[in-house]
């Protein structure tokens, strides 16, 4: 039952006391936030080392930049969004250092532009879902963790958070097709 109560996120006290810049509430979040933060990383990142060095540096951010948060209840939306952003600077950084330098091969620049918007875009949507569906998404969809257990740490029955599922996947594809008008298919 213990890794229950440390599966939840830092409270809104803590977080707001943190943004206006009491030191040993900014150490009890980024504390707090660590584990969070590191499931994130290891289910983004290509590599242990990358998922290590994201997290890490996401941590920093946390800590240099709490004070820009502007809801304590989109921390963890916050700390996904930097992230899945370190995860993907690194992965670009290995595919450079990696790429043979032929052009045939080689994406081309609009290309790598649509692929961040695209990707930006996802994470746009998946922050603007309500914060229940917002959970089940993250944790079934994008940390991969089994629906039973995704179901015991929210406090769910495993048929409600299914529903849950059904209705953030329904939300998503809905917002993704209504800002996709007029795109090329």
């Amino acid at each position: 039952m213990a890794s229950v109560t440390r599966s939840s996120w830092p409270g809104k006290q803590l977080i707001a006391a943190a943004q206006s810049g009491d030191e040993p509430s900014i150490a009890a979040l980024v504390s707090g936030a660590h584990p969070h933060v590191q499931r994130f990383a290891f289910a983004l990142c290509a590599s242990s080392q990358d998922a290590e060095d994201a997290a890490q540096e996401a941590m920093i951010v946390l800590f240099r930049k709490i004070g820009t948060l502007r809801a304590a209840g989109a921390l963890a939306s916050w700390m996904f969004q930097i992230v899945r952003h370190e995860c993907l600077r690194r992965a670009r950084a290995i595919s450079i250092q990696q790429e043979p330098i032929t052009e045939a091969v080689t994406p081309s620049t609009e290309d790598d532009v649509l692929a961040r918007l695209e990707i930006e875009r996802v994470a746009a949507a998946i922050a603007s879902l309500p914060a229940d569906q917002r959970r089940v998404l993250i944790m079934r969809d994008v940390q991969g963790m089994p629906g039973r257990t995704v179901a015991k740490l929210l406090g769910l029955s495993t048929a409600a958070m299914k529903s849950r599922l059904h209705r953030a996947r329904a939300a998503l594809r809905a917002d993704l097709k209504i800002h996709n008008v007029g795109a090329p298919e």
